[in-house]
């Protein structure tokens, strides 16, 4: 993966956005909040003037391994002075010269570029060209450029640089040379290094068991994924909040080989939430502070709130534990913590250097607004939305039960109930379209709720959508074709049959696709391999009771006696076969109801598990 540096003021929120399409190709954004600064790997990071920060989260290295060297060490306004920056590869930079004696002061004197390839010209503040940085991702081992003395110099000015070799490896404000003006005494030490000035790091220990949730409700805040799971066990997902005096102590551990997270927010949407990440890189875990902005990765936070710093890696599950103030005043986005919001949960992989993927799957989402400090619960909470749980639900009766049940009717029970009817039509004609009416109302609710979830396109569910639209059109083409229906001796009847039974069929098979598709989205994500075994078995059901019924049928023709010359006593014969297995397709038909209804509130109790 590839490292890009980006910088922002060390006492403003940081972040990075990230986006990770399903194909080769990776396109990382990288985003500065407060300061509105996106870093780029064409290094054009404006916002980094103050702090020269690079916004990865964590730390700054200790021990430089890049220096900066100079061809002078005295300046008139108007020299030039070369200024070189060397050392193993690295991929991101960013120089400055300062008065060396306040190192927090604004930018002074101007740069002239050695090569245009590979460094470019900022401006920071007021005056122009007063920064240097790359312009791609290559790796580079030196880099040179020339410092033009303003006429206002101080009389003292220092080299600072910042330097990334990969995305959490990297140095801030690394001292370079002082130059001085003619005549002038020696800048007053001490000057602050690249340690002094950022480290931020907390000591951090090892946790030395699993998590417990014993006491869970009664002194800590607990969310457990499944409900009342055993954090010590491999499948479990634990979140606790305890409160201590003024501050809470929270514990996070999951299955996760990459990373864990949660995040306060005020609605159940991604956007403007106060996060907190748990990552696992090359066997050792950081934990960072972080914000949500829309749905987008993480912005990881260049300052951390949080003591008491602890983790732990073992077989396959991720723990961490820290502690923060209920109050955080002085932090820009850390939500107070005595207040009820909704609560994310969620893991994902992580790349090289520490990237954070998206997640993989739907994070678990409280199903309302809890307050942590107050009183202790034991809950869980729901990674589909309610929206999509809706939408799952609404197919789920349309195509298990009223489709199914509408077909069996239309399809074996013409004959057995041709002398019964509702509303002054046949009775199997009333059945079958009333549960066709209900199937097309609730498809068509139900294929509008994920647009309004997803606020239009969904471009990472597959095939699922293309299918769907394409049902959604043989449901409404289905009604409005049979509401030009020949009657019952014309010649373009046979017609109208095939193509009735065609475009039914070819929706059902590609409806029965759709689920198959739509169970395992991350939306909605139903237990994997149950809901597969589960769909089969229904279709077979279907399938096994539809094959049941033609034998039945089959066998009754064969009881007829064959009249070649008289073809109303062949009709008249068949429907009193017929009519004599009208008992048999009763309790075939009464079975199989009962059938799909076991099948469609497995399904309904799936989602709502969810």
């Amino acid at each position: 993966m590839t490292v890009l540096l980006r910088l922002c003021h060390c006492y403003r929120r940081t972040g990075c956005k990230m986006e990770l399409p399903g194909i080769a190709v990776a396109v990382w954004m990288f985003v500065c909040f407060c300061a509105s600064v996106a870093g780029y790997p064409n290094g054009k990071v404006r916002g980094a003037c103050t702090s020269m920060v690079p916004c990865h989260g964590g730390s700054p290295q200790l021990s430089p391994e890049h220096t900066i060297t100079v061809n002078g060490t005295e300046f008139k306004p108007g020299d030039s002075i070369e200024v070189h920056l060397s050392g193993p590869d690295f991929e991101g930079f960013f120089i400055q010269a300062r008065d060396a004696e306040h190192l927090d002061s604004p930018a002074v004197g101007s740069f002239v570029l050695a090569d245009r390839r590979r460094s470019q010209l900022l401006t920071c503040g007021r005056t122009k060209n007063s920064a240097v940085s790359h312009t791609s991702k290559a790796k580079k081992e030196d880099i040179k450029v020339y410092w033009i003395a303003p006429g206002d110099a101080p009389k003292h000015v220092q080299f600072l640089a910042t330097v990334v070799k990969k995305y959490r490896i990297f140095w801030v404000k690394i001292p370079g040379p002082i130059v001085s003006q003619p005549d002038v005494l020696s800048p007053t030490p001490p000057l602050h290094t690249t340690s002094e000035v950022m480290s931020t790091s907390q000591p951090v220990s090892y946790i030395s068991k699993p998590f417990s949730a014993l006491s869970c409700g009664i002194v800590k805040f607990c969310i457990r994924n499944p409900t009342n799971c055993d954090p010590g066990s491999a499948s479990c997902f634990f979140l606790s909040f305890q409160q201590e005096e003024t501050s809470v102590f929270i514990e996070m551990s999951g299955p996760s080989e990459g990373y864990l997270a949660f995040a306060f927010s005020h609605d159940q949407w991604m956007g403007g939430d106060d996060a907190y990440l748990c990552v696992n890189e090359d066997h050792r875990v950081h934990v960072s502070t972080a914000r949500l902005k829309e749905r987008s990765h993480p912005l990881l936070d260049s300052e951390n709130a949080l003591e008491d710093v602890s983790w732990r890696l073992a077989d396959g599950v991720l723990q961490c534990s820290f502690r923060r103030n209920i109050h955080l005043p002085a932090y820009t986005g850390r939500f107070n913590l005595d207040t009820s919001y909704y609560i994310f949960l969620a893991d994902g992989e992580v790349g090289e250097g520490g990237l954070i993927y998206k997640h993989g799957r739907q994070p678990l989402v409280t199903k309302g607004l809890y307050n942590v400090t107050g009183l202790p619960q034991d809950i869980g909470g729901s990674r589909a939305p309610r929206l999509i749980k809706a939408h799952g639900a609404l197919m789920f009766v349309a195509w298990i039960t009223t489709v199914s049940v509408g077909v069996i009717v239309a399809r074996f029970f013409k004959p057995v109930w041709s002398h019964s009817f509702l509303l002054g039509k046949e009775l199997w004609f009333q059945v079958h379209r009333m549960l066709m009416l209900t199937t097309v109302m609730l498809t068509s609710i139900s294929f509008v709720l994920p647009f309004v979830y997803r606020g239009g396109w969904s471009h990472q569910a597959g095939f699922h959508p293309y299918l769907g639209c394409a049902v959604m059109a043989l449901t409404i083409f289905q009604p409005l074709m049979a509401g030009f229906r020949p009657s019952r001796h014309a010649p373009r009847r046979q017609l109208f049959n095939w193509f009735h039974w065609s475009t039914g069929t070819t929706a059902r098979i590609l409806a029965v696709v759709t689920m198959f598709l739509g169970m395992d989205l991350p939306a909605l994500d139903l237990p994997d391999p149950w809901d597969t075994y589960a769909m089969i078995g229904f279709v077979a059901w279907h399938v096994g009771t539809d094959v049941l019924l033609e034998i039945h049928s089959y066998c009754l023709i064969r009881k007829v006696e064959v009249i070649e010359d008289d073809r109303v006593q062949i009709l008249q014969s068949l429907t009193s076969a017929e009519a004599e297995g009208h008992l048999f397709k009763q309790i075939v038909l009464t079975i199989y109801v009962c059938g799909n209804i076991v099948f469609l509130v497995a399904f309904l109790i799936a989602i709502n598990q969810v």
